[in-house]
């Protein structure tokens, strides 16, 4: 999906023109400060600056499974209450058949572990807000 993504809609509706089926797979993720941090990154953090995104739920849905923002955002919520930013990836699907929940396993793993590592470049994010989050290395 290399179409410009401005809205958490776009994202669905890029993902239902696709000519195999979709799933989505979504890991929300909290900025933290690390334990390790020196004066000056905490001083950073405090003013909204830096941090380190740590991982804490993943989702998987189909296109078709999602509607707007704000459903994603009550669910979410069920089982997370605070969360920063959340990482979406597409898998397509085969033979005009979408991933299984059970195929989404790994790659959600690797999402989760590229994040870990701030490899997160290859994902769209959104904020909680709904709006397209651009992150920066710092």
């Amino acid at each position: 999906m290399s179409m410009s993504i401005s809205s958490f809609e776009d994202l669905v509706t890029v993902a239902r023109q696709q000519a195999e089926p979709q799933r989505l797979l979504f890991v929300f993720t909290r900025v933290e400060l690390p334990e390790d941090c020196t004066p000056e990154q905490r001083t950073r953090f405090e003013a909204g600056v830096g941090g380190v995104l740590t991982p804490l739920a993943c989702l998987d849905k189909t296109p078709e499974e999602l509607g707007a923002f704000d459903e994603l955002l009550e669910e979410s919520r069920q089982f997370l209450q605070d969360w920063t930013i959340v990482f979406v990836a597409a898998l397509s699907g085969k033979n005009g058949r979408a991933p299984t929940s059970e195929e989404t396993e790994a790659p959600l793993n690797n999402m989760v572990e590229s994040i870990k590592a701030g490899t997160v470049g290859v994902f769209v994010s959104f904020g909680f807000d709904g709006l397209p989050v651009i992150l920066s290395a710092s």
